[in-house]
């Protein structure tokens, strides 16, 4: 199913010639797909990493086993980290990382409950990091997320680039 945030966001990207790549580690892989699914995907998608294990943060996207065990995987400061490595591994001109808490169990606390999203951008050495706080159980927060960045990518492309 084509969701219209994506297809938003994919008009925008193939009018203005932008490259996107992404890690996910909360949502897992979804972001990635429903861009996928839009038309001509081929000329803006580059690819994602899923790093949902703190293994492949550090082994792969070169988070630094210190940062997660400072602010937990599921941080602004590790999500940051997440969009960096997936840059320097699948070049773009905008790349994006997510995590955050779907199900109890993980680094949640008060200050950071079941639900709490992060999302950064980064375009031109530039990064935006956003917090977020969805309701819900596990698939209806990934369903949020999903919607809040086409959203955000959206507008972050038609008031910035």
């Amino acid at each position: 199913m084509v969701i219209p945030e994506m297809l938003d966001c994919n008009r925008l990207l193939v009018d203005k010639q932008l490259s996107l790549s992404l890690a996910e580690s909360a949502t897992a892989g979804h972001v990635t797909a429903a861009f996928s699914l839009t038309p001509n995907a081929g000329n803006f998608l580059k690819g994602g990493i899923i790093c949902y294990d703190p293994h492949v943060k550090e082994a792969v996207l070169h988070v630094s086993h210190d940062m997660i065990d400072r602010y937990t995987a599921e941080s602004a400061e590790v999500t940051e980290a997440i969009t960096k490595g997936v840059h320097r591994i699948i070049p773009a001109d905008i790349s994006i990382g997510i995590t955050g808490l779907l199900k109890p169990g993980g680094s949640e606390t008060a200050q950071k409950p079941v639900g709490t999203i992060f999302i950064c951008m980064l375009y031109r050495h530039v990064c935006i990091n956003e917090r977020h706080c969805f309701k819900g159980n596990a698939e209806e927060i990934v369903q949020q997320t999903l919607l809040e960045t086409g959203k955000r990518l959206c507008r972050f492309i038609t008031t910035q680039i």
